[in-house]
């Protein structure tokens, strides 16, 4: 059974920092599970989620899609563990996306580009399934 534990605080300087955990303690491989929270506000009333674009829907209605699935005989489903962190972003994107993180009131802010789709953001829904019809695409005719 997952836990969202709310992991907020106020550190030394006066900084808000929003990041929420999904405990799972029964879990033996990551009992914590880190979630960024790109709708919190910043001091100008913004969001990440509120400035970045989200992307169009790329799937179908449901109800196209479940009367395809009933078409066939044998259907299969899957789940893409940690799909999002799978995903590799542009090397030419990474510059607008960042984490900022420091230890201690004591230590320096250090600063990391994220390197794959970022579970949290707006935009990841839809990065993640474009990804996905673009290695379908991609693969068509190796695997078909």
């Amino acid at each position: 059974m997952e836990e969202i534990t709310n992991c907020n605080h106020i550190n030394d300087d006066g900084y808000f920092l929003p990041r929420q955990g999904v405990l799972r303690p029964s879990s033996i491989t990551t009992k914590l599970r880190v979630v960024f929270d790109a709708s919190a506000k910043t001091t100008t009333g913004y969001s990440l989620n509120d400035l970045l674009c989200t992307g169009g829907v790329l799937q179908e209605d449901l109800f196209s899609i479940l009367t395809r699935f009933r078409k066939h005989q044998y259907a299969f489903t899957a789940d893409i563990s940690k799909m999002f962190r799978q995903i590799e972003m542009n090397p030419h994107q990474r510059k607008y996306l960042k984490i900022l993180w420091k230890e201690g009131p004591e230590v320096n802010v250090q600063v990391f580009p994220l390197e794959t789709v970022t579970y949290g953001t707006t935009s990841a829904p839809f990065l993640a399934t474009r990804a996905l019809q673009q290695l379908a695409e991609d693969e068509r005719e190796i695997n078909p």
